[in-house]
């Protein structure tokens, strides 16, 4: 049997076990979860780099019982030198994956940490100062970290196309290889910038001293950001958007977030009858995967910047239009797909307070190590999210100055009718709202105890972190039957390892209604829960 963690006072999960462990000391120190996600935040951005990073973009959603259900938006716009126009001159019909040209959006995570943290002074009763929060990513940036296996294959694999990027092989090779597995990593320029963040504070990033000098690197490198397009930025709280479920209610972020489609998901499931299914069977997933196609169809014609969408993002979940999609399933038949769709990787934690204060949370460079470019006086890593922009100027995600590029990222909460909180979310590109669904509907609705549900065989259809291939990704703990039976339906099927990193890196935590905890991390992570 595989067991939960629990907890009674206070419990975090991260994808790596050291960024929950600095959660929980915040916890045990009479920290909220806002500021024990503030401390995860940093700790992972330094201790599982190929992953996120402050260069990234983040996402919040969060409750308190006496508060409700709230997000933070910290995603960062496209430049504005960042045109069409720009890239023609450049002799380019897209916008390149890597390099300074795909790094033409802000970095919004650390202004979702400034957010996080205000917001935990003035409504949560924070006490902290912001500078303690930071104290475990400082020490490991400063005197290293075990290097994780995900570390060095992730390096390994994306070496051919990175190594030429500006300051990559300085921070992520050693003697120009990747780091091994096990070997101290060290990254002594992030550890300055993150003492001078910690002394400072993070809006230094976006128009103080600091913001000069990453502002200076992005232009010697070849980026099209500049000064004033960092000090503009802003990270913003916005209503999360919910779905009634029959259980309870389900929150998610809003776009240009991708958090409607796990949503919709979620509420097609709901009318698909799913309960007294087996979990690893093949009616469980043929319906999964045929919702997840009805939720893409809504997404590609829908989201993008909210400023840009001709449609309000919680009509989509209407009761009558979730009805109309779960219709449209057919049982025994695989709907037509081939679609390309997008890969990405991320880190999701989790955090719950002895208040019963619920965080669920995202931290993103996009592709691995982002756009591969670190910058030379402070040592971050910057994003490639832009790079997902199109320069058709019809297309949805058309690009423009100021706008916000679409996201795969999504923190999922629920609130269910028994009184319990749950927080739950994974890394992976479309991954995301796929095992979203996974992990909720196996705990929430099929009974399967937390730490089962997480750790469970997954599916995946398309592409995600790690995987460019548009087919239906079975792991190979699924029965021989599932694989046969789906291919009969339709389905063109792929087979992956037992514990494949490609289907991603979940986590979850539930408080229940006496005030016990309970959490689970994903096996195919270098994961842990952390409680007391």
């Amino acid at each position: 049997m595989i067991h939960s963690t629990l907890a009674t006072r206070g419990i975090a999960v991260a994808p790596h076990a050291l960024a929950a462990q600095s959660a929980l000391a915040v916890l045990r120190e009479g920290g909220n979860a806002l500021e024990a996600m503030i401390a995860a935040a940093a700790t992972i951005a330094v201790v599982y780099p190929h992953m996120n990073g402050i260069g990234g973009d983040s996402f919040w959603v969060f409750y308190a019982p006496d508060k409700g259900v709230s997000s933070i938006d910290a995603c960062g716009a496209a430049g504005r030198r960042v045109t069409r126009e720009f890239y023609r001159q450049q002799g380019l019909t897209q916008i390149p994956v890597r390099g300074p040209l795909a790094a033409n959006t802000v970095a919004g995570t650390l202004s979702g940490w400034d957010l996080a943290f205000r917001i935990s002074r003035d409504d949560w009763g924070g006490r902290l100062p912001f500078g303690r929060l930071l104290e475990d990513a400082i020490y490991y940036a400063r005197h290293g970290v075990p290097v994780t296996a995900s570390q060095h294959a992730s390096t390994a694999a994306k070496l051919a196309e990175l190594k030429g990027q500006p300051g990559f092989a300085e921070r992520f090779l050693v003697a120009g290889t990747p780091p091994t597995v096990g070997s101290r990593y060290v990254q002594p320029a992030l550890a300055a910038t993150l003492e001078r963040i910690a002394t400072a504070g993070p809006r230094d990033f976006y128009e103080g001293d600091l913001a000069r000098v990453v502002a200076a690197d992005l232009e010697a490198v070849g980026s099209p950001l500049t000064f004033d397009d960092l000090a503009r930025h802003r990270a913003v709280t916005k209503p999360a958007l919910a779905l009634k479920h029959s259980l309870g209610s389900l929150y998610n972020m809003a776009p240009p977030t991708q958090g409607v489609i796990s949503l919709i998901l979620l509420g097609i499931l709901d009318r698909l009858q799913i309960a007294g299914l087996d979990p690893l069977s093949v009616d469980y997933v043929h319906r999964a995967v045929e919702a997840t196609k009805l939720a893409f169809r809504i997404r590609d014609r829908y989201v993008t910047d909210p400023a840009y969408m001709d449609v309000d993002a919680q009509a989509l979940l209407d009761p009558g239009a979730l009805d109309a999609l779960a219709a449209e399933v057919d049982d025994q038949r695989a709907a037509p797909w081939g679609q390309r769709t997008t890969p990405g990787d991320t880190v999701w934690m989790g955090v719950i307070d002895g208040a019963g204060r619920a965080v669920s949370f995202i931290q993103s460079i996009y592709h691995e190590f982002g756009s591969g470019v670190v910058l030379p006086g402070t040592g971050i890593h910057w994003q490639n999210r832009g790079c997902s922009f199109s320069l058709d100027p019809a297309a949805l995600n058309t690009l423009e100055p100021g706008r916000k590029p679409f996201h795969t990222l999504n923190p999922a909460l629920a609130l269910l009718n028994d009184g319990r909180v749950m927080v739950y979310g994974t890394m992976g590109g479309d991954g995301q709202p796929q095992t979203q669904a996974a992990v909720f509907t196996r705990y929430a609705v099929m009974g399967c105890e937390l730490q089962q549900a997480v750790s469970m065989p997954r599916w995946l259809l398309g592409r995600t972190w790690g995987s460019h291939s548009d087919t239906l990704k079975l792991e190979d703990r699924f029965p021989a039957r599932v694989f046969d039976e789906l291919q009969r339906r339709g389905h063109a099927v792929e087979r992956l390892h037992s514990f494949d990193e490609a289907v991603g890196h979940a986590g979850a935590l539930v408080r229940h209604a006496n005030g016990m905890m309970e959490g689970a991390f994903d096996p195919r992570s270098n994961g842990g829960v952390a409680g007391f």
